[in-house]
């Protein structure tokens, strides 16, 4: 698989993955006495993952149109929002104070305890900062053999002009205008 190939794959392995850890439980909180349970969605406790999700495919958009030095920056910036995207994954645990001033009904005044646990939501975030590193990694050490954006419309060495065969640099404007002229093509 050529590298491009496998930056693009990883990266939207990672985009589904943290988009997928905003909507899945993130964090549950039981305030008790008959009370319902409320679940808060990875997108309601921390906005982290959908945004480095985001800048990630942006940047590798940017990279389709670099040069090899900045797409080897580029990489190396994607690499830090993966590694981004892995802290949060595994730093963002709320407390029964945070959670509290997203839903009033879980603070102290009005319950005695909350039970909180955690849900599967920090898990897909994890694995999507871990592809994002990934991609980040392999367009920084491969970006010198990538396509350049501009090779799908260069021109071939040898030239074809009303079906013969000419080397390069043989052709000048004036016999491009009259193949254009006879009804040819002289990109063909």
């Amino acid at each position: 698989m050529r590298p491009q190939r496998l930056v693009d794959l990883l990266t939207l392995i990672a985009l589904a993955l943290l988009a997928l850890s905003a909507y899945l439980t993130w964090s549950t909180a039981d305030p008790g006495n008959g009370r319902p349970v409320i679940h808060f969605n990875g997108y309601s406790v921390t906005r982290g993952p959908v945004t480095l999700a985001m800048a990630a495919v942006v940047a590798v958009v940017v990279t389709k149109l670099a040069g090899t030095a900045l797409r080897r920056i580029i990489g190396v910036l994607i690499a830090l929002l993966g590694v981004a995207a892995i802290a949060v994954s595994l730093q963002v645990r709320p407390d029964v104070a945070e959670l509290s001033r997203l839903r009033p009904e879980l603070s102290q005044a009005v319950t005695d305890t909350v039970t909180l646990s955690a849900g599967p939501a920090p898990w897909p975030a994890l694995a999507g900062g871990v592809a994002l590193l990934l991609a980040g990694l392999v367009t920084a050490v491969t970006a010198h053999r990538w396509r350049r954006p501009t090779d799908r419309y260069e021109r071939e060495p040898v030239a074809t002009t009303a079906g013969k065969q000419t080397a390069p640099g043989t052709e000048d404007g004036v016999d491009q205008w009259k193949a254009i002229d006879a009804g040819e093509d002289p990109t063909l």
